[in-house]
């Protein structure tokens, strides 16, 4: 428990839930009542989605969908933030709760062996493992474990691509997975062991639980983890990172990023200042110069801040 006055609950269940779309409404409405942001999505496959509110809010919305005999066990995570890090509400309705493109893959008939925090040093230290991060570029370059591959994927759908082209690589290896919070590796290593591949592994919890769970002495993590709101990354203990947004382009921004001559508050960053044209920053400086007035006006958030 913590004294930050928001719960951040991260939860995904893959299950049969044929009834899906019948659950959106009363999910919205419940998170309305509640005060409760961020999002939830809602496929045939189960449920996923990171939600912050009061306490006894998040406790609300996890006992409703508890309740719902297919979901009674999610992969659940809770961290605190100081400030309320989403800006709205959404619940959607998707193909699938993690996109892979893939037909076919179904983590309820097979995926990896799980594996717990406590055991994954023991796990990635062996020099016949090859351990690879599931996520995107832009995840791993603030922060990975020791000796992870970066498969440099823009997006979860060229992963699979990726796998196929490396498959020589991973023959007669022990293969360790891991994500953010646990849901990529699912579908991840599942693709893996229906390409023939037996010794496959992934972190349970993900890297969120891992964080949470081992001392920082003992740890293999280097860096930041990305967190998909407005806290923007997290560190050993999930306490709140100073790692920040770049508001243009919506990838991550470390204190050293702020020295660079692309660098413009909500306007460009290194990373994006070359994929923008001259007419986008100009849109991009006036939207934050309508951010700067609305904060002097009050404190009022423009809804791009």
């Amino acid at each position: 428990m913590s004294n930050l006055p928001f719960t951040v609950a991260a939860l995904y269940c893959f299950a049969r839930l044929p009834q899906y779309e019948s659950l959106r409404e009363p999910l919205a409405g419940l998170c309305e009542e509640n005060g409760i942001k961020g999002t939830l999505l809602l496929a045939a496959e189960g449920i996923n989605g990171t939600v912050a509110g009061s306490a006894e809010g998040i406790r609300n919305l996890v006992n409703y969908i508890t309740s719902i005999p297919e979901l009674a066990n999610p992969e659940l995570k809770y961290s605190y933030a100081s400030k309320m890090p989403f800006h709205r509400m959404k619940v959607r309705l998707k193909r699938e709760i993690v996109t892979m493109g893939v037909e076919g893959i179904d983590p309820l008939k097979s995926v990896g062996t799980y594996v717990a925090p406590k055991d994954w040093n023991a796990l990635i230290d062996d020099e016949n493992t090859i351990v690879i991060d599931t996520r995107n570029d832009y995840e791993y370059a603030i922060g990975t474990f020791k000796k992870a591959i970066d498969p440099k994927t823009k997006t979860f759908r060229e992963f699979p691509q990726w796998v196929e082209q490396n498959r020589d690589k991973l023959e007669g290896k022990k293969i360790a997975m891991f994500c953010t919070g646990g849901i990529r590796c699912e579908k991840a290593t599942a693709f893996v062991k229906g390409l023939g591949f037996e010794d496959v592994f992934h972190l349970k919890g993900g890297i969120l639980k891992y964080l949470e769970e081992i001392p920082r002495e003992e740890s293999r993590w280097e860096g930041d983890c990305f967190v998909f709101d407005e806290r923007v990354a997290v560190g050993h203990g999930l306490t709140e990172s100073d790692i920040e947004l770049c508001r243009a382009c919506r990838r991550p921004i470390k204190p050293e990023d702020k020295l660079s001559q692309y660098y413009e508050e909500g306007v460009s960053c290194a990373a994006c200042y070359h994929e923008r044209t001259p007419e986008d920053r100009a849109r991009y400086a006036e939207r934050q110069k309508q951010v700067k007035l609305a904060q002097l006006r009050g404190g009022q958030k423009h809804i791009g801040s």
